[in-house]
C-alpha cells in the first residue's frame, strides 16, 4: 500500500509540475496559467476519493495539489530565461510597496529602465527589496524569444526549495490517505465478519440437517 501511495503520488507531481514546465516554456497559456495542473490536481484528490481515502485527508491533498498547481509556473518562469535567457542589468527608476507575499514577508516592486532609458514594461520584485533606491542597479533575467517576462535575479534556491517542499508534502500525503484507506477497509470488513453466517434476525444460523 506505501508503493501504492507514492506511484500516485510521484504521478501526481510530475503530472501537476510538468504541465506547468511545458506550458512556460512552449506559450501555451492553459498551461502556463496552472489550469491543467489545477485539473491534474483535481483527478488526484478524485482518485484517492474512489479509493476511500478519509475526507480530511482528501482534502489535505487537493489543497496541496493546487498550491503546487500555481507555485510550479512561477517557479518554471524564473528557471526558463535563466537557462537560455540573457543578463542585463537595469537601472530603478521607483520602489512601491506591494503589501505582503504569501510567506508573510514584505513586497516590493521596482520600475526598472534600461542602460539607454527605455522603461521596461513589467515591475520588477525579485531582487527589490525595502533599501532598494531609485538609481540603484538591478540584474534582470529575460527571454530573448519573448514567451517569459523579464525577471528579477533572486539568490538563494528559495523559490525551487519551497516546490520540492510542496511536491514532498503532497507525496507523503497521498501514501498516508492510501494506506488509511486501506487499514479501514479491512478493518470494515472484519467488523461485519460475524455476521456473514447470521439469519435474517441477525442470530447465527444453525447448522440445519
Amino acid at each position: 500500500m506505501v508503493s501504492k501511495g507514492i506511484r500516485a503520488g510521484t504521478f501526481g507531481v510530475l503530472t501537476i509540475v510538468g504541465t506547468g514546465a511545458i506550458g512556460v516554456w512552449t506559450g501555451m497559456s492553459v498551461l502556463a496559467d496552472g489550469e491543467a495542473g489545477l485539473a491534474c490536481a483535481g483527478t488526484l484528490a478524485l482518485y484517492l476519493a474512489l479509493v476511500r481515502a478519509g475526507r480530511a485527508l482528501v482534502g489535505i491533498v487537493a489543497v496541496l495539489g493546487v498550491c503546487l498547481a500555481l507555485h510550479a509556473p512561477q517557479v518554471a518562469a524564473g528557471v526558463v530565461p535563466a537557462d537560455r535567457g540573457r543578463v542585463q542589468s537595469v537601472v530603478v527608476t521607483s520602489v512601491d510597496n506591494a503589501g505582503k507575499a504569501a510567506s508573510g514577508r514584505a513586497r516590493y516592486l521596482c520600475s526598472v529602465a534600461d542602460q539607454d532609458g527605455v522603461p521596461v514594461k513589467v515591475r520588477i520584485w525579485r531582487g527589490c527589496g525595502r533599501n532598494t533606491r531609485p538609481g540603484d542597479a538591478l540584474i534582470v533575467v529575460y527571454d530573448p524569444q519573448g514567451r517569459v517576462s523579464p525577471r528579477g535575479v533572486e539568490a538563494g534556491a528559495g523559490p525551487l526549495r519551497d516546490l520540492a517542499a510542496l511536491a514532498a508534502a503532497l507525496v507523503a500525503g497521498c501514501v498516508i490517505a492510501v494506506v488509511g484507506s486501506y487499514r479501514l477497509t479491512h478493518a470494515l470488513s472484519a467488523t461485519s465478519r460475524p455476521f456473514a453466517d447470521a439469519d435474517g434476525c441477525g442470530h447465527p444460523s444453525a447448522d440445519r440437517r
